[in-house]
């Protein structure tokens, strides 16, 4: 507990030093000083007198260097603080000299208590309890502030910032502070005063908060100086407020005064413009200006007159109010300058009502007597004002000559609507006099304006006269130019009686002359020519009927001007102009004739050139249309004859084919002309029948043909080296084929085809044919067979898929003879023919009579040629047939041994007939 207490005391020493520090410091820096160490700064006794002189006023000379001097200059010190009232217990001159830290204190909390809290006063409470109630007084009204104490009441710092608050609300933020956050709120506090109420920081916030009971004597000291930071402010705002009280109250008077001045300068300005205004009586010439007169004077009572009886009454109010304020403030009373006194003011009012007495019955009676005037005048410029109104424009109208320009109709119509102003203009006569009677009158009444009235009525008869005059002379003009117009009505009709047809000759003609036009020979361009010659024939007479409309129109324009009569430029009946017949007329006889002459010639140039080309042309294709046809004619009679071997009809064909292609020039030739043909645009050709397409087509299949030719020689040859066929069969297949080919394409169709097998007597009714040495019922139908019994469709489609694997529908010579050396092997001579039958027959055969047999049969078989003309297959298998069976019939023994005498054999790969 001892501890505790050292410590607690030590807290409080260090807080009093660093506060009573502070404090000196802050008197201290009047003087331009300041202690660091409040025990040793002062020992010397030169800062402590410097503090006093600064608090007091009051300066001792101190003395300086030895201990003796410091002891009395701290005795001076000390005699000060007790020269005013404070006693000093227990505090001598050597304790401070020495240092002592708690007297040093205590001496500097004296003089606080002396110098910063014994003047507090507040209420008949003084020093501490003044402070404190000072204190209460001013942080009443803020939450969390109850200031009891100079110790704990101001521990969380609320206080400091209430005071500071109070005087100076724009310094802090009071409602953003919390209680709990005591640090923050002290630091706020003393950073504030310091910035800106200039009191230094005496206190350290955290020994404040640190501490359970704060120093007094430092909460007390750091207190004093906010109350004498904001008293000294009160003081010095007291002061200047009745300083400024006696000023306000003088400015007042001043004001009071210069308002006197210039209210009754501008009230008598305003009586002195007024009075002659009011004395005016001198009559306007208008109603409307009196009247104007009457309504200012009202003006003048309503509105402008009563503000300035409230300012006399004001300005009357405004002086006595002055002289009473300038006695009771013991000033001499208000004099106002010259001429403007009261009296001056209440004189000029009176003058000013003796103007207004009877200044509104003049203007009543003034306005009646322009009342009387004014109905006149109004009823004339009534009347005069209906009549120029009706007037403005007729002499325009009457003076223009619309007529010059109208048609017949329209001049027509003006002389009716002439009329018709002829019969107003009669009807307004009465208007006109009544107006020269009222302008009669006003000038007996001495109207103001009667000159104008004069000048006026004046000016409507000289008006009235014109009109009356031009009436006539437009009536006269008017039937003038209607008996005019109708003679140029009539030129009118017959212009465009005669206009219309020539001019739809000309529009046809320009139609025809530019119309396009397309022949393909000379013949058509000639007729052209000749129609064109005949168009042009009639040009003199149309250019006659031309010459005669425009005379008509010509008469129109004579008459015209001769009258002065300006034509509207179209004609009623037409809208077909002279203008627009000579433009067409100009284009057709010298812009499109003449261009219709050149195109001609220009076609017929061109149509002689074409019927060249095309001449040129046909003469070469007339001979190389009947050289190709020709050619492939003997290609296809070199193809059927066979002539020679095979390697002799090769030889020959190529020879052929050398000769064929030494001709191609000629082609080359007439290609070149097709080409000129054609970029002519030539489409037909009278002189051949041949064309580039047609000949180039039998050119290549010329080329096409002659080439299958020799490759089926050169096959013909492949295949009867490697078959064996003999040239004996080649030719029997070549005749058969050339036969059924009746056109000479070199292919068989099917139906050709098949009648080549049967006519080759090929069953294709049955998979195998079987050969005997007698004529069995299957020998013998393949003998029907070959007679012309048609062949079976299972079989022949076969055969066709053979013969014709990409179903093209035709057999090539080249698949016939494949096909016919893949069925006959061995079949090729006669004596392989007797042969047969020897093997077939056995020994059923005479020696005597088989070999004449067989080599007739064969002979009839592999010579065909012996029968004149075409042969004819069929009639050779009949015959073949019957010879067959006579030989069977005389030749063949029965075996009585053989049950079965006509058994049949197998043929040897041999599918011929028999």
């Amino acid at each position: 507990q001892s501890d505790h207490g050292h410590t607690l005391g030590l807290v409080r020493l260090i807080m009093e030093l660093f506060t009573f520090t502070a404090w000196c410091n802050s008197h201290l820096r009047k003087a331009g000083t300041q202690i660091d160490n409040i025990e040793e700064d002062f020992r010397d006794g030169l800062k402590l007198m410097l503090l006093l002189a600064v608090i007091s006023g009051t300066y001792t000379s101190p003395q300086r260097k030895m201990r003796v001097h410091k002891i009395n200059n701290v005795n001076k010190a000390l005699d000060f603080i007790a020269s005013k009232g404070v006693k000093l217990v227990s505090i001598g001159a050597e304790e401070i000299v020495d240092g002592n830290a708690k007297m040093t204190l205590g001496m500097i909390w004296t003089i606080i208590l002396r110098f910063a809290i014994q003047d507090i006063s507040v209420e008949e409470t003084s020093a501490k309890e003044g402070l404190l109630l000072w204190c209460q007084r001013k942080t009443a009204p803020y939450k969390n502030v109850n200031v009891q104490n100079f110790h704990i009441s101001w521990k969380d710092g609320l206080a400091f910032n209430a005071l500071i608050h109070r005087h100076r609300p724009e310094l802090i933020d009071y409602d953003k502070l919390r209680k709990d956050d005591a640090v923050t709120n002290l630091n706020n506090a003393f950073e504030v005063a310091e910035k800106y109420l200039d009191i230094p920081k005496m206190l350290d916030a955290e020994d404040i908060v640190g501490t359970l009971r704060p120093d007094e004597k430092a909460i007390m000291t750091y207190v004093s100086c906010f109350y004498h930071a904001f008293s000294g402010a009160q003081k010095a705002e007291t002061a200047a407020n009745r300083i400024c009280k006696v000023l306000a109250v003088n400015q007042e008077n001043e004001h009071l005064m210069e308002d006197y001045e210039k209210l009754a300068s501008d009230l008598l300005e305003w009586i002195r413009r007024t009075i002659p205004w009011l004395e005016n009586r001198k009559p306007e010439k208008t109603m409307a200006e009196m009247q104007q007169k009457l309504e200012d004077f009202r003006d003048y009572r309503r509105v402008h007159k009563p503000p300035k009886v409230q300012e006399k009454c004001q300005l009357e109010i405004n002086f006595n109010t002055l002289q009473t304020k300038l006695r009771l403030s013991n000033r001499p009373a208000f004099m106002p300058s010259e001429g403007r006194m009261v009296s001056d003011i209440n004189g000029a009012w009176h003058t000013l009502e003796g103007a207004e007495k009877g200044y509104e019955e003049w203007l009543l009676s003034e306005m009646r007597r322009l009342e009387r005037l004014d109905h006149l005048a109004m009823k004339f410029r009534q009347k005069a004002a209906i009549h120029e109104c009706w007037t403005e424009g007729q002499e325009a109208m009457l003076t223009q000559k619309d007529y010059e320009t109208a048609s017949l109709s329209e001049v027509k119509a003006l002389l009716r609507k002439h009329e018709a102003f002829e019969s107003d203009l009669a009807a307004h006569q009465d208007r006109v006099e009544q107006i020269a009677a009222i302008a009669q009158e006003l000038n007996e009444l001495d109207y103001y304006d009667s000159p104008s009235v004069n000048t006026r009525c004046q000016k409507i008869c000289e008006q009235w006269d014109i009109l009356g005059s031009l009436t006539q002379k437009r009536r006269e003009s008017l039937e003038r130019t209607e008996k005019q117009l109708e003679s140029i009505d009539e030129l009118y009709l017959e212009y465009a009686k005669r206009a219309a047809p020539f001019n739809n000759w000309m529009e046809g003609a320009m139609e025809d002359l530019q119309d396009m036009f397309i022949v393909h020979n000379i013949e058509e361009i000639q007729g052209l020519m000749t129609a064109h010659d005949q168009f042009k024939s009639t040009l003199p007479e149309a250019n006659k009927e031309r010459e005669a409309i425009q005379a008509i129109q010509a008469e129109v324009q004579k008459i015209a001007d001769y009258n002065g009569i300006r034509l509207s430029g179209t004609n009623p009946y037409t809208t077909i102009t002279p203008e627009s017949i000579d433009e067409k007329w100009e284009k057709v006889a010298m812009q499109l004739v003449p261009l219709r002459d050149q195109a001609l010639q220009e076609e017929l140039t061109k149509q002689q050139s074409n019927d060249t080309l095309r001449s040129k042309f046909a003469n070469q294709a007339n001979i190389v249309g009947p050289w190709i046809q020709n050619k492939m004619e003997e290609i296809g009679r070199i193809s059927i004859e066979m002539n020679g071997t095979l390697e002799d009809q090769l030889t020959n064909l190529k020879d052929y084919e050398q000769s064929i292609i030494d001709y191609k020039p000629n082609i080359d030739d007439l290609e070149s002309n097709h080409t000129l043909i054609q970029e002519a645009l030539i489409f037909d050709n009278k002189y051949t029948d041949y064309t580039m397409e047609h000949l180039r087509v039998g050119w290549e299949q010329l080329l096409t043909t002659i080439a299958r030719t020799i490759n089926e020689i050169e096959n013909q040859i492949l295949t009867r080296d490697a078959k064996g066929i003999s040239q004996e069969q080649l030719h029997e297949y070549r005749a058969s084929f050339n036969h059924f080919d009746k056109d000479h394409s070199g292919a068989l169709m099917a139906e050709e085809f098949k009648a080549c097998l049967i006519s080759l007597g090929y069953d294709v009714e049955n998979d195998k044919q079987k050969r005997s040495g007698q004529m069995v019922s299957d020998d013998f139908r393949a003998l029907l067979i070959s007679t012309g019994n048609s062949l079976g469709d299972a079989e022949f489609a076969r055969i066709m898929s053979i013969v014709d694997p990409n179903n093209s529908g035709a057999v090539t010579f080249q698949a016939f003879i494949d096909f016919m050396s893949r069925e006959t092997t061995d079949t090729d001579t006669a004596d392989q023919v007797i042969a047969s039958f020897k093997i077939l027959a056995g020994d059923k055969v005479r020696p005597n009579t088989d070999g004449f047999m067989c080599r007739t049969c064969s002979f009839s078989l592999f010579q065909p040629n012996i029968w004149p003309g075409d042969q004819n297959w069929p009639v050779i298998g009949s015959n073949l047939t019957q010879g067959m069976n006579l030989w069977n019939e005389k030749n063949y023994t029965e075996d009585p041994k053989n049950p079965n005498p006509r058994t049949k054999t197998k043929k040897t790969n041999n599918k011929r007939g028999q």
